[in-house]
This record gives C-alpha cells, sequence and structure tokens, in this order.
C-alpha cells in the first residue's frame, strides 16, 4: 500500500512540478550534484516546507535522505526511492542516533540531504545534526534557498508548507560550501549552527523575493531536471 502511494505521490508530483519555471543562481557549479564538474560529497540543507522540489529536481544524484520515522514520511520514503534517492529514517526524536550514524556511514560515499527543521519544528529552526555530521566527516554543508511566487501555505501544519500554484515561478539559490572543522565541542558546533542557520535563512529569503519577482539576480541559470548522467544544460539569461 505504502509502495503503491509512493509511486501515485511521484507521479503526480512530476506532474504538478512540471508546470513551474525554474531558474537556479549557484555560488559554484561544481557543488550541484547535477552538474558535470560535481566535486563531492556534500550535505545540501533546505527547509522542511520545500521538501518536495529537490526530490523532483534532483533524481538519480547519489543523494541520501534524512526522513523521520513518524507514519507521514512512510510515502514520502517511497517517493524518495522512485526519484532514485535512498531514504535513512529517523529524527532527533525517534531513531536519532542510528540515523546519524547510518548518514554517517552512508556519507563516506554519497552526498546526504538533509531538512534541518524537520520533523516537527520549529520552523527554519536550525538543529544541530548537519553541523555535527559535517565536522565528523569532514565533508562541507552547501546550503540551498527555494522560494516559489506567492505559494498556497498549508498553515495546519508547523512549517507552513509551501504548495506552489501551477505555472507559477520558482527559484533556487545554491550557497557556498561551507567547511566545518573537525572535532567540535558543543560550544563550537553551537556556534557554527547559528552561522549556518542564518546561511540558510538568507538564501531561502533571496530565492522567495526572486520567485515573486521582488529582485532579479544577474547571471542565473534556466534550471532543468535531471541526474549526472542524464543530458542537460543551463542556459544564462540576464
Amino acid at each position: 500500500m505504502w509502495r503503491t502511494g509512493g509511486f501515485l505521490a511521484i507521479k503526480l508530483l512530476n506532474s504538478w512540478m512540471n508546470t513551474l519555471n525554474y531558474r537556479m543562481w549557484r555560488y559554484d557549479p561544481a557543488a550541484d550534484p547535477a552538474d558535470e564538474a560535481f566535486a563531492g560529497p556534500a550535505i545540501y540543507i533546505f527547509w522542511h516546507e520545500y521538501i518536495p522540489l529537490p526530490i523532483y529536481l534532483r533524481p538519480n544524484c547519489r543523494l541520501s535522505m534524512l526522513l523521520s520515522q513518524h507514519q507521514d514520511a512512510e510515502v514520502l520514503s517511497h517517493v524518495a526511492h522512485y526519484a532514485g534517492m535512498e531514504a535513512v529514517r529517523g529524527s532527533t526524536s525517534r531513531g536519532g542516533t542510528q540515523a546519524i550514524r547510518e548518514l554517517i556511514e552512508r556519507g563516506k560515499g554519497m552526498s546526504l540531504a538533509m531538512t534541518p527543521d524537520g520533523p516537527r519544528g520549529p520552523r527554519r529552526k536550525l538543529a544541530q545534526g548537519c553541523v555535527y555530521i559535517s565536522s565528523r566527516l569532514q565533508i562541507p554543508i552547501v546550503p540551498i534557498g527555494f522560494g516559489y511566487d506567492r505559494p498556497w501555505r498549508n498553515r495546519r501544519t508547523w512549517d507552513r508548507f509551501a504548495i506552489p500554484k501551477p505555472f507559477s515561478n520558482a527559484r533556487a539559490v545554491l550557497g557556498p560550501r561551507i567547511q566545518v572543522p573537525p572535532d567540535l565541542d558543543r560550544d563550537d558546533i553551537e556556534l557554527h549552527r547559528q552561522w549556518v542557520e542564518k546561511q540558510l535563512l538568507d538564501l531561502t529569503v533571496l530565492a522567495e523575493a526572486w520567485a515573486e519577482e521582488r529582485c532579479n539576480l544577474p547571471g542565473s541559470e534556466i534550471l532543468y531536471r535531471g541526474g549526472p548522467r542524464s543530458v542537460w544544460r543551463t542556459e544564462e539569461y540576464s
């Protein structure tokens, strides 16, 4: 039943997301897992409210995604599977220690994707897990800001989940690599957590303003969906 739900969900997701107008701005193209010059692995972080967008845009990119053990993430784990991603189940409240160990092990050979405010919030409040894993593995964090043009919001959910309107703008700002020093103590982890949180907040605010055409990013690119084995390219516009 869950597999069937995931299959139907990925078909619906692809059909819905296919209608959007995509643009992307990248600090470093080599930090994009779908770029031919990709130099990874990396830990990609983005807010929980935008989780369908990276699943749609970057399939089959050797990504392992952290998802909660709650029942509402069961379908999402199958959606990720049909998008060519792996899933690790766990969170800070349930199965967190095991999930972090598994992510650390997988991070030795593939990139990781995390929603650092999930699965229960607070909204846009970054937890320490991504900083800890980055410090342990010595692979960089890459924050990604996403934005839609005045999306519908589910105000009953803690993250005010964003649902893009068909044929509207979708924007992504791929931030620079953040290299976290090794062997951080708790105080240093908290200082880096605050810094990473600010970077992700700023990138998200920028992407949302760009999607709503309140600003423009010269040199941005048409964003194509695809993995590293697909034929895709970017076209600059000003």
